[in-house]
């Protein structure tokens, strides 16, 4: 959905203000509007910039050639980078709740301690795109291309990750609690630590995967099979047991 370029009246005269006495290559503290993005990526000495701080929320940004370009502190609630070019991207510590990614190529990004809540990355370019210490919650990951997509520390609650390969990965603190995993690839994945709690697990596989230190609380009894040449410790065979309403002495 696209968004108004200009949403904020005094946005471009503000932004106009603030970058007045900036370097080019390093935008801080400015509200930005397409126009003003478009006029600075055209001027850019290294044809990248780095944004500090810049608030771009319900702002248009979808299609523009962002490649490189590293956004620190930076508030994109709601923006639209629908088809964007953002491969190689840093964002750190970014607000992005609802923003959306769909389409665009992410190659090589990297995202750290972001909250990423609700936003949108359908059919996006993910390959070799890392995730560390991010929110993730309610995102929408399906048919995206993921090979090399690489999440550590993050929260995936009740997102969509439908078919996604996760195979030989080591898992490191991932909280897929109610997610949709129908049919994920976990073969030879190796958890350490986090939750399957409550996920939705439906043709995922599961073949060679390391599962004991994951918390797999709520996992139905239809479910089970699916673990089938997996590892898990005895206090998970006995709450899988459980299930079927025997006692484990």
């Amino acid at each position: 959905m696209h968004k108004p370029s200009n949403p904020h009246p005094a946005r471009t005269l503000a932004a106009q203000t603030a970058l007045r006495d900036q370097p080019l290559d390093v935008i801080s503290d400015a509200a930005l509007g397409r126009d003003d993005v478009e006029r600075l990526l055209a001027g850019a000495s290294g044809g990248a910039l780095r944004f500090e701080q810049c608030d771009f929320e319900f702002t248009d940004l979808s299609r523009l050639d962002l490649r490189g370009c590293e956004f620190y502190r930076c508030a994109l609630a709601e923006t639209s980078l629908f088809g964007a070019s953002l491969a190689g991207t840093r964002w750190v510590r970014c607000r992005a709740r609802q923003a959306d990614f769909a389409s665009a190529d992410l190659v090589d990004a990297a995202f750290e301690a972001c909250d990423l809540n609700s936003t949108n990355w359908r059919r996006a370019k993910l390959a070799s795109a890392v995730y560390t210490g991010c929110k993730l919650t309610g995102a929408n990951f399906e048919e995206s291309a993921t090979l090399g997509l690489s999440f550590v520390e993050t929260l995936l609650v009740g997102a969509h990750l439908r078919g996604l390969s996760f195979r030989n990965a080591t898992l490191r603190q991932l909280d897929f609690s109610d997610a949709d995993l129908e049919g994920a690839d976990f073969r030879d994945a190796v958890f350490d630590g986090g939750s399957l709690k409550d996920a939705h697990l439906k043709r995922a596989r599961f073949d060679g995967a390391d599962l004991r230190s994951v918390d797999l609380s709520g996992v139905r009894l239809s479910d089970a099979t699916l673990f089938r040449g997996a590892t898990i410790s005895y206090e998970q065979a006995a709450m899988l047991v459980a299930e079927l309403g025997l006692k484990v002495m």
